[in-house]
């Protein structure tokens, strides 16, 4: 009853954090860029959106096949059927509660292709560990195919906070951050010695070396190039979704390919900060794209517009799936002949 009040309040707090965000990404804009929001939202091609879910859908499903991959060296042979539809109902049980997917997910594969769920659990770290690893790279790339852009963006960003409005260097502010994070760097490193036993930080533990432990599997684990293969293909299906979602508001159009690794970049981590992304990848899509000459009204109009085609799929197919696993069930265990 309290892990449930806990996970309830947990949702609460973060779904409310994105509903904050996305009051404030209005109420910062200027009446001319409220205007250009209304106006990029009313002309958008939204018939473009379905190819962007499709092209995500096909990720969705290449996501599956990698997991068949990591599953098959325990022994274990599940259908694709089962494991693309328990792919989905992941994505879709974690737009419902915080990390309530990868339980579902595993929980849904396990009961209908008798496998152990904990072993489940064990391909879904390395399966994060390698995500991980590729939005590290993503974020990489960006900064150096543009570097000049971000650099300068962010020395403007350092200038504001290293000197004050008569351009005199603020060095006591220096001191001040230098002293906090030692502080904090301290206390963490003292309570983790004091609290060595405790659950939690046992369970940090176990995480970075499940983490360390799946990402050295891959070099034992068969077809591990298509295992690559499928990695590298699903985050450029991701890209390319980018590029095309592009030309459904005519402001973005004109963007390119440093455009897109920016927003795959920084709109991959905005989905981590609240549930479902929501509020958070709209803000952050808002004060991207201005690097890019693009207003904050059709910026954050795109945003909205990405946030709702990952969604609405996420959505779509996990009703779709709901509706059919029952019919699938009854189809796989029904005799042949019997009510003939």
């Amino acid at each position: 009853m309290r892990k449930k009040a806990v996970n309830t309040l947990q949702y609460i707090f973060f779904l409310g954090i994105g509903i904050f965000l996305l009051w404030w990404s209005a109420s910062q804009l200027s009446e001319e860029n409220k205007q250009h929001l209304t106006d990029t939202l009313k002309s958008a091609n939204y018939w473009l959106i379905l190819p962007v879910m499709g092209m995500l859908l096909i990720s969705h499903y290449s996501r599956a096949l990698r997991w068949r991959i990591l599953i098959r060296p325990l022994g274990y042979q599940p259908s694709v059927t089962y494991t693309f539809i328990a792919t989905l109902l992941g994505y879709f049980f974690n737009l419902l509660f915080p990390r309530l997917g990868e339980v579902m997910k595993c929980t849904i594969l396990a009961k209908h292709e008798k496998i152990p769920a904990d072993k489940l659990i064990g391909t879904m770290i390395t399966e994060r560990a390698c995500d991980f690893i590729c939005l590290v790279l993503v974020i990489l790339i960006t900064v150096l195919i543009q570097f000049d852009n971000i650099n300068q963006y962010a020395s403007v960003q350092l200038n504001n906070v290293l000197y004050d409005a008569d351009g005199h260097f603020k060095i006591y502010k220096i001191v001040v951050a230098g002293m906090i994070v030692a502080t904090v760097a301290v206390v963490m490193f003292f309570l983790a010695k004091i609290f060595s036993s405790s659950s939690f930080i046992q369970k940090a533990k176990q995480l970075l070396k499940g983490i360390w432990q799946g990402v050295s599997s891959i070099r034992h684990m068969e077809n591990k190039w298509l295992f690559i293969f499928h990695t590298i293909f699903i985050w450029t299906i991701y890209l390319l979704s980018i590029r095309v979602g592009l030309y459904t508001m005519e402001a973005v159009s004109q963007l390119g390919l440093k455009a897109c690794f920016a927003i795959l970049s920084f709109g991959s981590i905005a989905m981590l900060a609240t549930q479902g992304g929501i509020g958070a990848y709209q803000y952050t899509i808002q004060k991207l794209l201005p690097l890019y000459e693009i207003a904050e009204g059709p910026a954050l109009g795109f945003g909205w517009i990405l946030w709702i085609t990952q969604t609405g799929i996420i959505i779509f197919t996990g009703i779709v799936c709901l509706i059919l696993l029952p019919i699938i069930n009854q189809n796989k265990y029904e005799i042949p002949g019997e009510n003939k």
